[in-house]
């Protein structure tokens, strides 16, 4: 078993490892302690979020299901969230193949062109994709929602993509065309299969940003169009409900099952 530092180090490095090691632990302890409260308190019996916890019970995810208001806003999100993930997947695929097979001036401005979404304020970008929509009656409409949301996760597929790119051997394709298969063949049974992690890596950060996203909606969305993160958002201004940690319990469950997908896939990648 290889120590945690050498036999050799002098005592101010073992302090220094151990301390080290105590401030990683407290930094995850404050990251977590607040979403480990919520949980706790969707399953209360009481009306208020308040410790401690009259008894445990169900009644607030009940409550969420019989919800006409919570149950439309749940199917909005799951129906614009994967519309756009397949688009800003196929795009940003595209995109990324596009740029690491050729060469030509302002291919880095390009790039950071399309990335910058990952990086502008989102208040800019509901003003700006609002003015640009108002014109053709895309707003208060799915098609707009869901085209925005795929602007919006399509650099994530962009840069895990490229990222995949780096190792990528060409001479497979090349063998593939030599031996007389067509581009579009060798694509989907030998590039795409290479490919697959950080495409659908990408793919499952595009989903998150999606499902997630509150501020361009608040510009886009319909009462009709309402999604998950805006219904939430309404109820922490109007009403504070158990429902809304119900709700935020079963989003850290969806998030926590996306983020071990991404690490075996990461670990996958690396085999």
């Amino acid at each position: 078993m290889t120590p945690a530092f050498p036999p050799y180090a002098s005592l101010i490095e073992r302090i220094w490892h151990h301390a080290l090691n105590v401030l990683c632990v407290l930094v995850l302890v404050f990251l977590l302690l607040p979403i480990l409260v919520i949980i706790p308190l969707s399953f209360s019996s009481g009306s208020l979020l308040l410790y401690p916890i009259p008894e445990f019970s169900l009644k607030w995810y009940q409550a969420l299901l019989e919800s006409e208001d919570w149950m439309r806003a749940t199917r909005n999100s799951f129906i614009v969230a994967p519309a756009a993930t397949l688009i800003a997947t196929v795009l940003g695929t595209m995109a990324a193949l596009g740029l690491h097979r050729t060469q030509f001036p302002g291919k880095g401005a390009l790039m950071a062109v399309l990335i910058s979404p990952m990086i502008v304020p989102l208040v800019v970008v509901g003003v700006g994709i609002y003015l640009f929509y108002a014109p053709y009656g895309l707003t208060s409409s799915y098609t707009g929602l869901i085209l925005a949301h795929a602007a919006l996760g399509a650099p994530f597929v962009v840069t895990t993509v490229t990222a995949t790119l780096q190792g990528f051997d060409y001479n497979l394709v090349r063998a593939s065309n030599s031996l007389g298969a067509s581009p579009l063949y060798g694509f989907f049974t030998i590039s795409l299969p290479l490919l697959a992690p950080g495409v659908i890596a990408g793919a499952l950060f595009a989903f998150a940003t999606s499902f997630d996203e509150v501020v361009v909606t608040l510009f886009l969305a319909g009462p009709q169009q309402v999604t998950l993160p805006r219904q939430m958002f309404t109820g922490i201004r109007e009403n504070i409900s158990p429902i809304i940690a119900a709700v935020a319990t079963v989003l850290i469950v969806l998030s926590t099952a996306l983020l071990l997908t991404l690490e075996w896939l990461r670990g996958r990648s690396r085999r």
